[in-house]
């Protein structure tokens, strides 16, 4: 499991329709497996779950990106969180496609 945080100071819709459209188009067998969307006044919160093959680690990777934002013109918190990526039945051998994945999502913030 890789993890990435961040707070950025975007439009919250914007930034989730590029993370969206990103990783996408960042991969051709990437999916957009779920997605919820919650808001409660001026807050909102966006979570998304993706998923696609890695060719390095021979397996699917999923990453989970949530996107908080607390009020109105506040900055956005986000949280990217891969799984699935190893090989080994009880120790993480190779994160590779883990680590891949994570940094496409790097990329786009």
């Amino acid at each position: 499991m890789a993890k990435l945080e961040r707070t950025v100071n975007e439009d919250f819709h914007a930034l989730l329709s590029r993370i969206d459209r990103g990783i996408l188009n960042g991969s051709i067998s990437a999916s957009a497996e779920d997605g919820s969307n919650f808001s409660a006044g001026d807050v909102r919160c966006a979570v998304r779950v993706y998923e696609r093959y890695s060719m390095m680690g021979s397996n699917r990777v999923s990453l989970t990106v949530t996107l908080f934002q607390p009020g109105a013109g506040q900055p956005v918190q986000v949280s990217g969180i891969t799984s699935g990526g190893s090989q080994g039945t009880f120790l993480k051998i190779n994160t590779w496609g883990e680590e891949s994945f994570l940094h496409k999502l790097e990329e786009l913030l």
